[in-house]
């Protein structure tokens, strides 16, 4: 295990620790609140917050229909959002003409809080999974578009230049050219797209749904249980970290032929 890893779970359960004696009864005086019951009510206790969890997975094995939704809603927004964004962003970066025409409306659209497109999408799409799919789409499309927009035009004229030299045609400046200059942009964009298509599923679940772990988070705050609204958010995160974690393989994989900051140093 790297020193940074150590570091990091050391950082973690630190966080963990601190949580734990500002929220159980007794431990510590209270300080921002009139009694020592009231940092739980607000923040909840981590001992419990696990215990749900484990609830949840072990004991009542209840959670796992409602993460499936979520995880679905979650990729589907992730993959057509991603695709869209791509193509896209090639098409108008590679089409400057088209490019300054749609300029004003793609910019009106990227500043509208999209948010405010959920009951809209609720009305257009029912309340199933196609909703919360396509609310996450619009989180995601703008990340990936701008990034892929912005690789391909940093495309170095010599580069370029050369490569039409060489006798290259445009399909083949496409492949060996814009793809390699926008790829990094792209898997750049897509690390924070995975949490943007939670943020969709999860706010799309919030607004109307009967399952997810959205509708359970929503559930809870009814009732004021705030250990299980922080179960809640634990798990969204953790499955946050996989997905990333996982782009991040995929990047290691498609970018072996780019070197590395250290190499790059050498040469």
């Amino acid at each position: 295990m790297s020193k940074i890893r150590i570091w990091q779970i050391g950082l973690l359960l630190f966080i963990v620790a601190v949580w734990h004696v500002l929220t159980v009864p007794g431990l510590v005086p209270p300080m921002m609140f009139d009694n020592d019951s009231q940092a739980a009510f607000f923040f909840g206790e981590p001992l419990k917050v696990a215990g749900r969890i484990w609830d949840w997975f072990v004991v009542d094995a209840d959670i796992y229909k409602h993460l499936w939704v979520t995880l679905v809603e979650t990729l589907l927004a992730f993959a057509i959002g991603s695709g869209f964004g791509l193509v896209f962003g090639l098409w108008l970066a590679l089409a400057p003409t088209v490019s300054a025409v749609l300029d004003p409306f793609i910019k009106a659209m990227n500043s509208m809080p999209r948010i405010i497109l959920a009951p809209i999408f609720s009305v257009w799409f029912g309340l199933g999974i196609a909703s919360k799919v396509a609310l996450g789409v619009t989180l995601v499309f703008f990340i990936v578009f701008f990034n892929v927009y912005q690789g391909v035009k940093e495309v170095s004229p010599v580069v370029l230049a050369n490569a039409r030299m060489l006798g290259a045609n445009q399909k083949q400046l496409l492949r060996h050219v814009y793809l390699p200059s926008a790829t990094s942009w792209v898997f750049s964009s897509l690390h924070t797209s995975v949490g943007m298509a939670f943020v969709g599923a999860v706010v799309g679940e919030y607004l109307g749904s009967a399952q997810g772990v959205g509708y359970l988070i929503l559930q809870a705050e009814g009732t004021f249980d705030i250990n299980t609204v922080m179960a809640g958010i634990v798990v969204l995160t953790a499955f946050a970290l996989v997905l990333d974690a996982l782009v991040g393989r995929i990047e290691k994989r498609l970018m072996k032929w780019q070197p590395k900051a250290g190499e790059t140093e050498k040469l």
